[in-house]
């Protein structure tokens, strides 16, 4: 299994030097700050990562960057909240970032024989990223569906449960296909 930097990663890396808040986050981000005391603006630091990761596709440094000065804080206070959940990617993934908990209640359901199934099918491991891009595949802690496990998370977005060979295959096929559009 291959760790190797993808295009998307690389291309992604190369705009992490010039990343600059869009018109479109700051008015987001702006609707994140109104819902908090003026001198309380760092409590939407978790909502900006989060835009400015969906806009850009990671946390770099430059959007940390970003963000602290928007909002108003020192740049290691953001890189703190960034770098402690891991639901911010600090470096660049693949467009479909796949996370499959591997907590108890999972393991117990088959979660093992998911994340296998998931690395045999993408010729990765955890902490890789596919050769063209596209799939990115992490370890995640319980995300509280341990009725429906195993489970795992698409881009931090959608739970995908009762995880089995059948439905991870038809799961990859249709993010395959969302990737060509």
């Amino acid at each position: 299994m291959s760790a190797g930097h993808s295009p998307q990663a690389s291309a992604n890396a190369a705009q992490a030097e010039t990343y600059r808040l869009s018109d479109a986050a700051k008015k987001r981000i702006d609707k994140e700050l109104g819902k908090y005391p003026a001198d309380q603006r760092q409590s939407a630091v978790m909502a900006s990562l989060a835009i400015c990761q969906d806009e850009h596709g990671w946390v770099s440094p430059c959007v940390i960057e970003e963000v602290a000065s928007y909002i108003g804080m020192a740049p290691i206070a953001v890189q703190e909240v960034a770098t402690f959940y891991n639901m911010y990617d600090t470096a660049p993934v693949g467009r479909f970032k796949l996370g499959v908990c591997t907590n108890l209640p999972c393991q117990l359901r088959d979660g093992k024989k998911a994340a296998e199934f998931l690395k045999m099918r993408l010729g990765i491991d955890f902490n890789e990223t596919t050769p063209d891009g596209v799939f990115t595949l992490k370890e995640l802690e319980c995300l509280g569906a341990c009725g429906d496990a195993p489970v795992m998370l698409v881009n931090n977005k959608r739970m995908c449960s009762f995880m089995d060979a059948q439905k991870l295959d038809a799961l990859l096929a249709e993010l395959r296909a969302a990737a060509k559009e």
